[in-house]
């Protein structure tokens, strides 16, 4: 490939190459390239959907049915800051929907969204493994608990 063709290439295809023939021979192979290919691009564009299904050899529409049955897959981006808000058991009973609600009317968006500055991604999670806290949620990871809806706007205000 000449110099200039290789600038125009994206590097992530080059990986997404190296990711299929990795996995090519593999019996099972779609899972764990799509978890890659997700790894990599953050989501799972309809390019790399079309991708994965050439380089496989399986119909694009099998390899879309897949990323739509399971949860962890996303057909769009993620934004900056994903916030997780548990809705378990003990979350749900200690007032976690109110949580959710204060999240929802700060963010504008509802479960699996992304704000349109990209700055914030919901989703609903079944349970965190802070139920002594509860209600929780995670935001990038960072536990925040013993919530209520008061207390979201300030929280937020700190990832903005």
């Amino acid at each position: 490939m000449c110099e200039e063709c290789k600038e125009l290439v994206d590097p992530k295809e080059e990986q997404l190459e190296q990711i299929l023939a990795h996995h090519k021979r593999e019996k099972g192979a779609l899972i764990p390239v799509l978890q890659e290919a997700q790894g990599l691009y953050g989501y799972l564009p309809e390019h790399v959907i079309k991708h994965i299904s050439r380089g496989l050899g399986i119909p694009s529409a099998k390899v879309y049915g897949v990323v739509t049955f399971y949860a962890q897959f996303r057909l769009t981006p993620m934004g900056r800051n994903v916030i997780s808000v548990c809705l378990g058991t003990a979350c749900h009973v200690r007032g976690g929907a109110k949580v959710l609600e204060a999240i929802e009317k700060d963010t504008k968006i509802k479960d699996g969204q992304t704000t349109e500055d990209g700055r914030f991604t919901l989703e609903i999670v079944n349970c965190i493994g802070a139920c002594g806290l509860a209600p929780v949620m995670s935001i990038n990871g960072n536990v925040h608990g013993r919530l209520n809806a008061d207390q979201i706007p300030g929280i937020l205000a700190e990832y903005k």
